[in-house]
């Protein structure tokens, strides 16, 4: 049986008690489009009222979990976003966070920007020893209000300076060591561990789950989305930043002297 979630680059499975949100959109490597961010919102609100659904878990196929935004503001045919909906209202974020029912992330491969944030949103995150992470939106002139409000809490203060300012790779081992997943298994267990989580989520009383929940995102900070908007919308430096990652060059604010890994990043 399957569920429409509205976004070609989603597939919702049932499998007993556990929905699985599979992102799904090789020819773009899976990178979401709005509708696809909307349709994850979807398959948590739909783990959260369907009768013969307990748990939901998210993932990708091949080699990526998802890379973030789709930068070319592309879109696939079927497609289906709500008309006049607000930027914050298409991201699934803070519905994953607060979500009655158990949300795990199974992370199989590249793993970063809004797909990194589904990760560290989920109630657990078990990642293949294969994963590679990074947090590249400042690179696209991106004041990302979610990263600066989450990051700091699972990592600290100077970790989180680090991974936002510097925008680096780093992989499986170091984001478990970090803070900023929780669980490594190797490749090829990777579904049987995160069925495994989702079990043990649910092996505890869900009023209780959701009252230390609720205390747990207290530690997160204000979560500014009317600066980030506001930005995206008015700065030039986002239209510059993904202009020169189209181009496979170095954005105009990179010094000539740092500018030759531009166009890799």
């Amino acid at each position: 049986m399957t569920d429409d979630l509205g976004a070609a680059g989603l597939r919702f499975e049932r499998d007993g008690a556990i929905g699985w949100c599979v992102i799904d959109r090789p020819a773009a490597r899976n990178a979401l489009t709005p509708a696809m961010y909307f349709g994850i919102k979807r398959a948590v609100q739909l783990v959260n009222t369907s009768p013969d659904l307990a748990t939901l878990i998210i993932t990708g196929t091949g080699d990526v979990f998802a890379p973030g935004g789709d930068l070319g503001s592309r879109s696939e045919p079927g497609d289906n976003l709500p008309p006049d909906l607000r930027g914050e209202d298409v991201l699934p974020f803070l519905t994953i966070r607060d979500s009655r029912a158990p949300v795990v992330a199974a992370v199989n491969g590249i793993c970063q920007a809004g797909g990194l944030l589904i990760a560290m949103m989920a109630d657990i995150a078990v990642a293949s020893d294969q994963a590679t992470f990074r947090v590249p939106e400042l690179l696209r002139g991106i004041p990302d209000a979610t990263y600066a409000a989450v990051l700091p809490a699972h990592v600290g203060i100077a970790v989180a300076r680090d991974l936002l300012l510097s925008a680096r790779r780093f992989d499986a081992a170091e984001a478990q060591r970090l803070g900023v997943i929780s669980r490594v298994v190797p490749h090829d267990q990777l579904r049987e561990a995160a069925v495994q989580a989702a079990g043990e989520i649910l092996q505890t009383a869900p009023a209780a789950r959701m009252h230390v929940k609720r205390m747990l995102n207290e530690r997160y900070g204000l979560i500014d989305y009317q600066t980030m908007f506001w930005a995206m919308q008015q700065s030039p430096e986002p239209r510059e930043g993904m202009r020169a990652f189209m181009e496979k060059r170095a954005p105009e604010w990179v010094p000539e002297q740092f500018a030759g890994d531009g166009g890799r990043r």
